[in-house]
């Protein structure tokens, strides 16, 4: 698989560039050039295969000449000691769990197999650095998958507040390779900071640096993965044809899941499940992308205005408007709407939803008795995408359940101390650099 920018016609680089330069020097973000059609590999897989030969079977077809069946099999392995959990709600919904990986997110696994196939395509390779925005438990998730990985440094850049959740024994100072640097300002202050070094050519071949950020494509081909596994999981019960509900802030993974139907599997459409921010709705009707002043909800990683992936979701629309209308669906739900859910769903199922994979449930539940829903005898597969426990107090709120805290995630609150406190400039990032070696 090759990628080029979405914004010039310049001949498609190798995924190893891809992922290591992960933003293109003329600007916008890496996309695939082409797809293959996955389907002989991964029809043949049944129930009972496990997350990780799923991914040492399709990762070296994907990437053919850059890992092989075993190299494939060293990063699966080394980047997966969990699993997504699927489970049948009944005819009509399936709820696919993501949250089984150290942080409680979705995250953990485009995160940890970034960083298991970087340090499999840098061996005998120069040292590179991993330079990362960061809030709550995101700078966890990267600590925890690029511990200790050969030739990589991690370095965590997190705006002014608390810092928690990180491990003092894996920093560089105690002999780890995690460099945590706090910027006096905000989170968007971090981002620029990371865009600025890595656009600044002699200061990006200095440190050979990249990111573990969304922006890097290694982040979203992973994520296919799991579309693949909630298929090969259901596909002996399916009667109907087969949707997605995804919620939406950054639109990521909605951008992963049509990844995975380009590869072929047999997916006929996606819930796009947004909050009342509703950032793509109009655009994916066809309408002019207008960006507009996020509100606050209780379901705060969808408080977008403006998506991370636009560029990526605007290239999908280019290549075929009239496909892409008519595949993905815009459903915008509230707060209140989502609180009723989530108790709704606690009395039906005994299961416990997370406001954000709540807002997904309901959208599905609401194209399922839409009128403008042709597939009358649907299946829905809504994404899990955070633990209930790390929104102990709302999911508390609507079920009337004591939420108990397990002990991975009740570490990530510890406190922690930066390395360096910095102003947003590139003197001072690389100044705090320097004085960690």
């Amino acid at each position: 698989m090759q990628f080029r920018s979405t914004k010039s016609n310049k001949p498609p680089i190798s995924f190893k560039e891809a992922v290591l330069r992960c933003l293109p020097p003329e600007g916008g973000l890496y996309v695939p050039a082409s797809v293959m059609d996955m389907r002989q590999f991964f029809f043949y897989m049944d129930a009972d295969t496990a997350y990780h030969e799923l991914v040492s079977t399709v990762a070296p077809v994907l990437l053919q000449g850059e890992l092989n069946p075993f190299s494939a099999s060293r990063v699966a392995e080394s980047a997966f000691d969990f699993e997504p959990e699927l489970k049948q709600l009944d005819e009509r919904f399936s709820l696919l769990s993501l949250y089984n990986g150290p942080t409680g997110v979705f995250k953990d696994f485009g995160i940890a197999f970034l960083a298991a196939v970087m340090e499999e395509l840098l061996k005998n390779n120069r040292r590179i650095m991993v330079l990362s925005a960061t809030r709550g438990d995101t700078g966890v998730s990267i600590a925890h998958a690029f511990y200790n990985r050969h030739n990589v440094v991690s370095v965590l850049l997190y705006p002014s507040g608390p810092i928690r959740g990180l491990d003092p024994e894996t920093f560089i100072s105690n002999g780890g390779n995690i460099i945590p640097i706090q910027i006096r300002g905000t989170f968007d202050d971090c981002q620029r900071l990371v865009a600025e070094a890595i656009y600044d050519q002699p200061f990006a071949e200095r440190y050979g640096l990249t990111t573990a950020n969304a922006l890097n494509p290694g982040r979203l081909l992973p994520q296919t993965f799991y579309y693949l596994y909630a298929f090969i999981k259901l596909k002996k019960y399916l009667q109907g044809d087969l949707l997605f509900s995804v919620p939406c802030g950054n639109f990521g993974n909605l951008i992963s899941g049509l990844y995975a139907w380009k590869f072929g599997m047999p997916v006929h459409g996606f819930v796009a499940a947004m909050n009342m921010n509703n950032a793509f709705g109009e655009f994916i009707r066809g309408n002019a992308f207008q960006p507009k002043q996020s509100v606050p909800t209780i379901s705060p990683a969808l408080d977008v205005s403006v998506p991370s992936n636009y560029e990526r979701l605007f290239s999908f629309y280019e290549e075929a408007p009239a496909v892409m209308r008519n595949m993905v669906f815009p459903e915008a739900i509230d707060d209140r709407i989502t609180l009723e859910t989530m108790e709704q769903v606690w009395k039906q199922y005994n299961i416990l939803l997370d406001p954000h994979s709540a807002v997904a449930f309901a959208a599905a539940e609401h194209l399922a008795v839409s009128h403008d829903l042709t597939h009358s005898d649907a299946h829905f597969v809504v994404l899990a995408t955070g633990d209930p426990a790390k929104t102990a107090e709302t999911v508390s709120k609507a079920t009337g359940q004591h939420i108990k805290i397990p002990e991975k995630l009740a570490m990530l609150r510890k406190k922690a101390d930066p390395i360096a406190l910095i102003d947003p400039h590139l003197d001072a990032l690389e100044g705090a650099i320097v004085s960690c070696f």
